[in-house]
């Protein structure tokens, strides 16, 4: 392969599941994964900031394991390069950094194979790397996703980002979604699925209309948030209490341990977050964060970005 221009790659973080839309749902938020890709005499990754301070250096990294299996799928053999990374999206927190360094690997492989994988075939590849559709799917495509795995197909429809503003809690400590998912049931009753499943039909709707008053149901979810209540601080009293103080609905970020509320008061729902984690003495970070319609994206080194969004991944929220 011959040298390459240095490029960028610029993919936002997410929140999945949103309560009831469990490993289906997912929305891009305005936390962003950067990386700067050039040619180099050998493969490295130069992490910056305290958010990557503990990630794989080396050929081990999930970024490089993403590109190398891309470029074999390709039948070529991937260059060595020097990627500078940066990144706003906390580890292990449940807002996607691991989804976020899946589509950033697979976007930096394509376009240096000339973009040879349509954005759908992308789709799948990280599908298949997370497991899930919800967190890469967002990432990918930005806005909501909203799409089903079987194991051999994945199918999506996107919306746009809905009118809600939305508060996260992000405690300090991390919680392997290894962990969360252990906790889980093997299996759950005919009437527990049937309830559940209307629950991510309502939160769908209100999604894709904007409807608060569905939302408030919609997020009510069955399917994992109740087996997962022990293992987060301050979870279950935010999901049951939380509405008293200005949030639409509160739930599990991911696998957690950060806790998402959609929002009619953002200021109260702070208010409310602080008290709660003070209470518990647990530390974390209150912050407003912003549903991103900007999905993915590749861009030459010194071209001018496509939204302020891409142009700017400094701080939570503007």
């Amino acid at each position: 392969m011959e040298e390459f221009q240095p490029f960028e790659t610029v993919v936002p973080g997410s929140t999945a599941n949103l309560g009831s839309g469990f490993d289906s749902i997912g929305m891009a938020l305005d936390r962003f994964l950067r990386l700067h890709i050039e040619p180099s005499d050998q493969l490295e990754l130069d992490p910056k900031g305290e958010a990557l301070a503990q990630v794989e250096r080396g050929r081990d990294n999930l970024v490089f394991r993403v590109m190398e299996q891309l470029f074999r799928k390709a039948g070529q053999q991937m260059p060595s390069l020097r990627i500078v990374a940066e990144s706003d999206i906390p580890l292990a927190r449940g807002l996607g950094s691991s989804a976020a360094a899946i589509v950033a690997g697979l976007m930096a492989a394509n376009y240096l194979l000339g973009k040879p994988f349509s954005r759908k075939e992308l789709f799948r590849e990280a599908t298949e790397w997370e497991g899930h559709p919800d967190n890469v799917g967002a990432s990918l495509f930005g806005g909501v996703v909203i799409a089903s795995w079987d194991g051999e197909q994945v199918h999506r429809v996107s919306a746009p980002v809905p009118p809600f503003q939305l508060v996260a809690a992000i405690p300090r400590v991390s919680l392997a979604t290894s962990r969360a998912r252990e906790v889980l049931p093997a299996s759950i009753s005919h009437g527990e699925a049937v309830l559940g499943s209307s629950r991510a039909n309502l939160l769908t709707a209100a999604l894709l209309t904007g409807d608060g008053e569905l939302l408030r149901v919609g997020m009510k979810d069955r399917f994992h948030q109740p087996y997962r209540m022990a293992l987060v601080p301050g979870l279950e009293e935010l999901i049951q209490e939380a509405e008293n103080y200005g949030a639409l609905g509160v739930a599990l970020s991911g696998a957690g341990p950060t806790v998402v509320a959609f929002a009619s008061d953002p200021d109260s729902v702070v208010r409310y977050m602080e008290r709660v984690f003070q209470r518990l003495d647990v530390e974390a970070d209150i912050i407003r964060l912003r549903p991103s319609g900007q999905g993915a994206v590749v861009r030459l080194t010194g071209e001018e970005p496509r939204s302020k969004l891409v142009g700017n991944i400094k701080g939570a929220s503007r």
